[in-house]
């Protein structure tokens, strides 16, 4: 059970904690196929992206728990957390992956709403006359 390799990855508002069972095979999030759950194939390219950069030779299994933020957001966080559990399991993947940008966590976040004004930018209707 030793070998178990286990990351976080964050995005938005979601979180994504990742566990890597090496030997075995699949990919689950949040207990469904990960096809299932994220059917978007845009969304599925984007958490499948580290896995095809670095190419590991051993087989993978992977789970993902994911809560909080929409679909897009939760892919990026598993993109994340995939990358960091790929660099756990092995240091000669971090050049690979840190050149691709999958190490590096995207700090955009919501704009806060601000007073006077309708939302974070956009002002209240004007009317001239």
């Amino acid at each position: 059970m030793s070998d178990i390799i286990s990351a976080t990855g964050r995005r938005k508002q979601s979180i994504a904690r990742v566990w890597i069972f090496p030997g075995q095979k699949g990919f689950t999030i949040n207990g469904q196929a990960s096809e299932k759950y994220l059917k978007r194939a845009n969304l599925q390219m984007v958490v499948d992206q580290p896995i095809e950069a670095v190419k590991p030779k051993e087989t993978l299994r992977i789970r993902a728990r994911v809560q909080g933020g929409g679909i897009a957001g939760q892919a990026g966080a598993v993109r994340l957390g995939i990358s960091r559990a790929l660099v756990k399991l092995d240091e000669k993947f971090q050049p690979t992956l840190r050149k691709g940008g999958f190490l590096t966590r995207d700090p955009r976040q919501k704009e806060r709403k601000k007073y006077g004004k309708k939302g974070a930018r956009r002002g209240f209707q004007f009317t001239k006359r």
